[in-house]
């Protein structure tokens, strides 16, 4: 999984699958989107507005639990 943020956009990318795949895009709300892929796989999920959506003004901080493997940096 890889979650990226780009500041200019104020928009936030989880990539829950690596490598190259063929998505369709599903639009929960104006600022919220799905891409998936191939049998309905969720790929990624994309936030627009990120700051107004998840941290009402500033992002908000990420907290890992109970991961079984490594993280890489």
């Amino acid at each position: 999984m890889k979650i990226s943020y780009d500041d200019e956009a104020d928009a936030l990318y989880i990539r829950l699958l690596e490598g190259e795949h063929e998505v369709r895009t599903v639009r929960l709300t104006d600022e919220v989107a799905l891409n998936l892929g191939k049998g309905e796989q969720l790929v990624g999920i994309e936030v627009l507005d990120a700051r107004k959506v998840l941290g009402h003004g500033e992002l908000p901080k990420l907290l890992s639990e109970n991961l079984k493997y490594s993280v890489a940096t």
